[in-house]
């Protein structure tokens, strides 16, 4: 299928931007979690899932080389095998910050800091210590990325960033200033334009987008909750008027969901994106002194 949407995305002029949407998430019941249960991080009280969009779901550990290696060789697998433009993740390349109570990560974080993790599960060290192993595993996987197809994007899509870090260990700013990210894409999905708004000039977005590509990604609706188009069409004029890309989310509820108004939405997209989009140029920008990355770890 892959091959196919690449092939037809060429005589049009599209970028293939594969999305990578899990991330580290896994099904609880799924034939990778029953196998490798070891590779699963707990939280404090020893569960092991969450709640999530996609309902409950497990967590593979991020500290751990062998998960490490298997998102690695899922996404160099992929680049070699199709001449795709890049590869993009989404907000679960994240942990959730009640996880990272197994015995691999608190033996990890005995030997590195010499005292046993937080019972604070939002402790700001504890937040910063695994945020950052998350971020050298990404500085890694782009460097794989770089070695398999030279020039592929890493295309990121978090939350906003107050969110994404303290409540996922996602510090995707950091992945702006290190150069790991290529573009960003903030999922920004709101019900109103008062709400959406403000997030246009936080102080990240306007960081980042002196760096790299930024765009905002608009909620075009959801099978049991449409989004009005004047909704819609507010958010992405709202975005453009601050010097920000777009993206919508997702394809199926552009207008498949209503088919009495499918017409009707199809014509304010066409009006909306009445000529192509040529991706924003930005000149190269060294990061500023960056921390160094370490190796992944041995096992504790």
């Amino acid at each position: 299928m892959l091959a196919e949407l690449v092939s037809e995305a060429r005589q049009r002029g599209l970028l293939v931007v594969p999305w990578f949407e899990f991330g580290f998430m896994v099904p609880p019941d799924s034939d990778l979690a029953r196998r490798h249960p070891d590779w699963l991080t707990r939280k404090r009280d020893g569960g092991l899932t969450s709640i999530s969009a996609a309902g409950e779901v497990a967590w593979l550990n991020p500290f751990r080389p062998e998960v490490q290696q298997l998102i690695t060789d899922l996404v160099v697998e992929v680049l070699r095998t199709y001449p795709v433009d890049g590869i993009q993740f989404d907000d679960h390349m994240s942990l959730p910050r009640a996880f990272g109570y197994d015995p691999y990560t608190t033996a990890l974080y005995r030997k590195e800091m010499g005292k046993a993790p937080p019972a604070n599960e939002a402790d700001p060290a504890w937040i910063k210590w695994r945020a950052d192993k998350i971020t050298a595993f990404m500085a890694r996987l782009k460097q794989a990325m770089d070695q398999a197809r030279p020039g592929s994007l890493l295309s990121v899509s978090p939350n906003y960033y107050d969110h994404a870090y303290k409540l996922q260990l996602q510090d995707w700013l950091r992945w702006v200033r290190l150069g790991i990210a290529d573009e960003v894409l903030i999922q920004i999905y709101r019900d109103d334009l008062d709400s959406f708004v403000p997030h246009l000039t936080r102080a990240e977005v306007q960081e980042s987008r002196a760096k790299l590509p930024v765009a905002m990604a608009v909620m075009a609706g959801q099978r049991s909750k449409p989004a009005a188009i004047e909704l819609v069409s507010q958010q992405v004029e709202a975005a453009r008027a601050s010097g920000l890309g777009i993206g919508l989310f997702y394809y199926e509820s552009l207008w498949s969901f209503d088919p009495i108004s499918a017409d009707s939405r199809k014509a304010a997209l066409a009006s909306l994106f009445a000529t192509p989009a040529p991706r924003r140029q930005v000149a190269a920008i060294s990061p500023a002194a960056p921390d160094p990355l370490p190796a992944p770890p041995p096992p504790p």
